[in-house]
This record gives structure tokens, sequence and C-alpha cells, in this order.
């Protein structure tokens, strides 16, 4: 269980800060053309650029102090985090009527929800 959760850590990890570094240096027109990415002009993009160092902190939090041996109780709580960012991206592309994002955002949600019940609890780094 343990490696299952280091890989989907990982995983998330890549997912994550990839999508932070796109939102925090692509020009919210641009992000507005890409599929998917109509939800951007619903919000400032001071919100956007936000969003992004957040889910950029939330990838490294995901990975670092486990794989560096410093304050491993970030790593539950950096998924908590992404969890609530997920949330809240499933709950705003369910308003815009977008079913295939919305599934993404709720898979993206369980598996940073397994990973954070699993350090929490069973496979915990304490």
């Amino acid at each position: 269980m343990n490696l299952a959760l280091w890989i989907i850590a990982g995983l998330l990890a890549a997912v994550f800060l990839l999508a932070g570094t796109n939102k925090l240096f692509i020009p919210q027109e641009k992000l507005a053309r890409a599929p998917g990415g109509g939800w951007v002009n619903d919000f400032s993009p001071g919100f956007i650029k936000a969003l992004g160092a957040v889910e950029i902190l939330g990838a490294v939090g995901l990975i670092l102090p486990a794989a560096l041996d410093i304050a491993p109780l970030l790593v539950p709580l950096a998924a908590v985090g992404l969890a609530t960012i997920m949330t809240g991206a499933a709950i705003v592309t369910s308003r815009r009527q977008e079913p295939k994002h919305a599934l993404l955002n709720l898979t993206y949600l369980a598996l940073i929800a397994l990973v954070a019940i699993g350090r929490f609890g069973p496979e915990s780094f304490s």
C-alpha cells in the first residue's frame, strides 16, 4: 500500500505541477481557448495565478516532506488542500455543464483523497 500511495502521489504531483505552472505562466486568454478552459473566464486573472501557485505548492507538498523526512505530516495536509481545490473544480465544471471535465476532476479528487486517507491513517509516516 505504501508503494501504491507513493506512485499515486507522484503522478498527482506531476499533474498538479503542470496544471499549476500553466495557470501561473500562461495568459488567461490563452487558457480560455484550451479545451475545457472556458472556466477561466469566470474568474479574475489574479485568482487564476494564485490558484496555480497553490497547486504548485500542493504538488511539492505531496512529495518533498516525506522524501526529505522533514515534517512528513505535510503530505496528507497537502492532499487535503488539493482535494479542496478539486472539489471546487468539480463544482465549477458541473455548473458549466461540462460532464467530462467534472468526471475528470472527481477522479483526481478520489485519488487525492486516497492519498490523504492513507497518509493520515494506516500508511502514515510517523
